[in-house]
C-alpha cells in the first residue's frame, strides 16, 4: 500500500479558499471518471455549505470524455487532479488525500460524486468529530437521491467475519464500518493508519480502512444531522456484472486481510451466493 505521488497528475486551475485558524480545515476528495453532470451537481450543492473553512479537490481517473474540461469550467474554485490512468476508487481518493494532508487539511471529507449535500452537512460532521479527539471517522446519514425520504445507510454498516455478510444499517447501532460516500477522516488517524490500500479497485475499501483505524484505537461516529443524498453505484451500474466483479474481488482481499478464517467468509459470502445466481441464471429462460 504506497501514498500516491502527485507527479502521477498535472494540476489545472486551482483558486483555494482562504483557510482561518477559528475552525479546522478540512479538505473534500472527489473522484470523477466520465460522470462530469454528477460531478457538477455536486459540487453546486458544496456552494450552499454552511462550513466555510474548506477547500474541495476533484480526482480525474483518466475520463475518455469531456469531464475536465466541463468540470473546470463550472467550478473554477476546486482544485482539479487529472491521474494518468484510471486507478480505480482507492487509487482517486489517495491522490486526493495525499494533496490534501500536504496542504495543511486536519481533516480529510471523502464524497461520492453522485451524491448532493445538505447545507449543515459538514457543520454536523466537523462538530461530532470534535467533540472527541478519539473519533477517527465520520459517517453522514445517506439517504436514496430518488427516494429522499428512505434512509440508505444510517453512516455504515457491520459485516460478519464468519459468514462474509455485510449490510448497512437503517437505523442507529454498532458499525464495523463508515461508509466511503461520505466519510470524514481525522488527519492523525490517517498518519497512524495509511490511507486507502489501493490494492481496491473498487468496493471494501471504505471496510478496510474503518478496520485499521479501529485496530489502531480509533472510534467511529456518526453525525446524524449530517444528511446526503446518494444514487448508488453510479459509476458501476448497480447489479451489473461489472459490479459484481468488483465487488466480489474486493471481497476476497478483505476478508484474507481481516478474517482469523478467510475460508469461511469467502465461502458462505462469495462462491456460494455466486453459485446461487448462476443457476438462477441457468434456469429462466430468458438468459438461454
Amino acid at each position: 500500500m504506497n501514498s500516491p505521488s502527485l507527479d502521477m497528475v498535472t494540476t489545472n486551475m486551482y483558486s483555494a479558499s482562504v483557510m482561518n485558524n477559528a475552525t479546522p480545515s478540512v479538505s473534500i476528495v472527489l473522484v470523477n471518471w466520465n460522470r462530469p453532470t454528477d460531478t457538477i451537481a455536486c459540487l453546486d450543492s458544496l456552494r450552499s455549505l454552511t462550513y466555510r473553512n474548506f477547500y474541495t479537490i476533484v480526482v480525474d481517473n483518466d475520463s475518455s470524455d469531456d469531464s475536465v474540461q466541463r468540470i473546470a469550467a463550472a467550478h473554477p474554485e476546486a482544485q482539479l487532479l487529472r491521474s494518468a490512468s484510471n486507478i480505480g476508487f482507492s487509487g482517486g481518493c489517495n491522490i486526493g488525500i495525499h494533496q490534501g494532508l500536504e496542504t495543511g487539511a486536519d481533516h480529510i471529507w471523502l464524497l461520492n460524486n453522485d451524491t448532493k449535500v445538505e447545507p449543515d452537512a459538514l457543520t454536523e460532521m466537523v462538530d461530532v468529530a470534535e467533540s472527541d479527539v478519539r473519533i477517527g471517522a465520520v459517517g453522514s446519514i445517506l439517504y436514496y437521491m430518488d427516494r429522499p425520504e428512505q434512509i440508505q445507510a444510517w453512516g455504515g454498516g457491520t459485516i460478519n467475519l464468519w459468514t462474509g455478510r455485510s449490510r448497512h444499517r437503517r437505523r442507529a447501532g454498532d458499525l464495523d464500518y463508515i461508509t466511503g460516500a461520505s466519510m470524514l477522516l481525522r488527519k492523525e488517524a490517517l498518519n497512524s493508519v495509511g490511507l486507502l490500500d489501493d490494492g481496491f479497485f473498487l468496493y471494501w475499501e471504505d471496510t478496510d480502512l474503518c478496520f485499521r483505524i479501529r485496530a489502531a484505537g480509533w472510534r467511529l461516529a456518526v453525525a446524524e444531522r449530517s444528511h446526503v443524498f446518494h444514487k448508488e453505484s453510479a459509476s458501476s451500474g448497480r447489479g451489473s456484472s461489472q459490479q459484481n466483479r468488483y465487488f466480489n474481488t474486493s471481497a476476497l482481499r478483505f476478508h484474507r486481510k481481516h478474517a482469523m478464517l478467510p475460508f469461511f467468509p469467502i465461502l458462505l459470502g462469495i462462491y456460494l451466493p455466486r453459485l446461487s445466481r448462476r443457476r438462477l441464471r441457468s434456469a429462466d429462460p430468458s438468459h438461454r
